[in-house]
């Protein structure tokens, strides 16, 4: 017992608390200006981001820039949009598809290259690719080779799966269908009747030993096959997949297996089949230079393989433009220091200077842009359905009971006389008295009411040290995780790793922001939570002009509106990343387009309901309800409930069953 007392006695605090003056601190008084759509467009860093397709309208609304039938550009309000899917019966969260914004990239990237190409008197052309893997979505691959037609914009498949899709679809015979990964028989078989068909399909060798068996069945077949080889090239990539080049480099051939190829074809008089040198330097590049210094070795290796008497004719340089998640045009890995022209005319040139000073003819160019392409397009949209305050007390400081301990006077005390030029101080005491009201909980000498008291006197103490900090041209050390610490977690109705599984798993930044009331300052400090029962469902890492931001500034949610926030940019690699954690399936999905001045609403897919996503893990539905059909006879019999009463459960279990994996209003 004596040890009991001595820590007792150690943590009686009560004794050793110092008399504080009693006076109160002026209230807080800031100068605010006006608050417009312009101050949120760079507060959320909109210009900087959203290559011209979004904007903050004069009313404080998120726009869209779409373009009429009849040709004419129109900026239409994703709160509009989100009425009138309201109004059809289309609930949150819906994921948002814009074929115009598609639609713009092609034309961005084929007219870059168009310019380069003319500026620079080029010899050759440009052919860009589309990797089905970034969204095999069909409307995508639809849209693209239905309008990629003018451009022969052609596909890239990187499995079995995609080369069935991509034959169905691609009809262009000038534009190329280039065939990536594994392949096995019945791969290499697809493509070479594909090829004799009249499609402009090339099979590219990412491992030593397909080289055989493409010769094999292409003799088999009676067909001389279109090759290419992926090379392995020394120069890295940058950013999070800076290893999908160089020595740890897990496809592509390094230069002695070239060579073996070359010797190969040689030796089987095949050489001429060889027309297609591919390289890639893994996705979202940020940095220039080190696309130079690839392209460079790459173009190197394309003139001395011309030169070992293979006609070739293209060169491909795979994926790695990369997409300005946070508008900062640097080389920090969620962004790029590069325009799509300037990346057009970096390549034009090094390659047409190369080619010319060696005497090689210019080869045909081609690029396997997918996140570049496809990222604009889609726009993920949901309410937040209610908000934790960090304070958890509400607005006012709580009132002390009479009989309150000096501990929690302490607190209402520093509270009080909280300052700037005490601010240090008072950050100091808080958290003592804090710490030592948990342990004095720990023993059974504070009560839970208590310790509710000063919790949230506490948090009250660290937002006026917020608002304080926030007021000072240097913050002491101590206090710059204090803002951080003060957010409130706005739970949101869409699930983290169904719709952005790349901000949990790599820390991809995303813009994300309200699309409504944008006339208005945000005053809160948030982070999106979404409806998983999980610590990882958040949203942890936001855009910001300085650095990354820990928070995002949102409004307060006033009564029962309907509060939306959008996270743009989500076209590649999203949708099909995307599992099914608590068993939270597809979102709702619809395409908008313009038509005589009004959005139309073309594609809609229903999201998954709980039926579908219980079957994707095997279980049956109807075995489902049979056995909860059981279980309700077993509760009539046994006299829990009453046949009326299982009848209803019946009913709400078979209505749970159809209904939306979200939160449903």
């Amino acid at each position: 017992m004596w040890a009991l007392d001595m820590v007792y006695n150690a943590l009686n605090f009560t004794r050793s608390i110092r008399p504080m003056p009693h006076r109160r601190s002026q209230p807080i008084r800031r100068k605010v200006k006006n608050w417009t759509a312009a101050d949120s467009a760079e507060l959320y860093c909109v210009p900087d981001w959203s290559n011209g397709f979004f904007s903050v309208s004069k009313n404080g609304e998120i726009t869209v820039r779409l373009v009429d039938s009849n040709g004419e550009p129109r900026h239409v309000s994703l709160v509009s949009i989100m009425h009138e899917l309201t109004d059809r019966g289309t609930a949150a969260p819906v994921l948002l598809r814009f074929r115009d914004l598609l639609r713009a990239r092609l034309d961005e990237l084929n007219k870059s290259f168009a310019s380069a190409i003319r500026k620079a008197d080029y010899q050759g052309v440009y052919r860009g690719v589309y990797p089905i893997k970034v969204n095999q979505q069909r409307h995508i691959v639809e849209e693209i080779v239905s309008y990629g037609a003018r451009y022969h914009y052609g596909l890239e498949a990187g499995s079995k799966p995609e080369l069935i899709a991509a034959m169905a679809y691609m009809q262009d015979k000038e534009a190329f269908l280039m065939c990536n990964g594994y392949k096995d028989d019945e791969f290499i078989d697809l493509a070479l009747m594909g090829q004799r068909m009249g499609l402009n399909i090339y099979l590219i060798l990412e491992m030593p030993n397909e080289l055989s068996a493409i010769l094999r069945r292409a003799e088999k077949l009676g067909i001389e096959p279109n090759l290419g080889v992926r090379v392995r090239l020394s120069a890295k990539g940058s950013g999070h997949w800076s290893d999908s080049a160089g020595d740890k480099s897990v496809f592509g051939l390094n230069t002695a297996q070239v060579i073996d190829v070359v010797d190969h074809l040689k030796a089987v008089h095949k050489l001429h089949c060889l027309k297609v040198l591919h390289y890639h330097q893994g996705s979202q590049i940020p940095n220039i230079s080190v696309i130079r210094e690839g392209l460079s070795e790459a173009c190197r290796m394309y003139i001395d393989l011309v030169r070992e008497g293979a006609p070739m004719g293209t060169l491909d340089m795979g994926g790695g433009l990369a997409v300005d998640y946070d508008g900062s045009q640097t080389n920090f890995h969620s962004s790029c220091n590069y325009s799509v022209e300037e990346y057009a005319r970096d390549v034009v040139e090094i390659v047409g200077e190369m080619c010319t000073r060696c005497g090689v003819a210019h080869p045909t160019l081609v690029t396997e842009s997918g996140r570049a392409v496809s990222a604009y397009h889609s726009v993920l949209v949901f309410n937040i359905l209610d908000v934790m305050s960090s304070r958890g007390y509400g607005n006012a400081l709580p009132k002390l009971p009479e009989n309150a301990s000096e501990l929690l006077h302490a607190l209402d005390e520093t509270y009080r006389m909280l300052t700037r030029k005490n601010i240090q101080e008072c950050y100091n005491d808080a958290n003592y008295y804090r710490d030592t009201l948990s342990m004095q909980f720990s023993y059974g000498n504070v009560s839970l009411r208590e310790r509710g008291i000063g919790e949230s006197i506490y948090w009250h103490i660290m937002e006026l040290i917020a608002h304080r900090i926030a007021e000072m041209s240097e913050i002491p050390e101590d206090l710059k995780e204090v803002s951080d610490n003060m957010v409130d977690f706005y739970y949101a109705n869409f699930s983290l790793f169904q719709s952005l599984p790349d901000s949990w798993a790599i820390d991809q930044l995303f813009p994300v922001m309200p699309i409504q009331r944008l006339c208005e300052r945000p005053t809160q400090k948030s982070v999106l939570v979404d409806i998983t029962c999980d610590c990882d469902g958040k949203v942890a890492q936001y855009i910001d002009r300085e650095d990354v931001a820990k928070s995002l500034p949102l409004h307060e949610v006033e009564g029962d509106e309907q509060y939306y926030v959008a996270v743009f940019l989500v076209g590649a690699y999203q949708e099909t990343l995307g599992d099914i954690h608590n068993l939270l399936g597809d979102t709702n999905v619809v395409s908008v387009h313009l038509e005589n001045g009004h959005p139309v609403f073309t594609g809609e897919e229903e999201g998954d309901c709980v039926a579908d996503v219980l079957s994707y893990v095997k279980y049956d539905p109807k075995v489902l309800v049979s056995r909860f059909r059981e279980l309700a006879e077993s509760a009539v019999e046994e006299g829990r409930i009453s046949p009326r009463q299982r009848r209803s459960a019946l009913e709400a279990y078979r209505d749970g069953l159809s209904g939306y994996t979200y939160y449903e209003l």
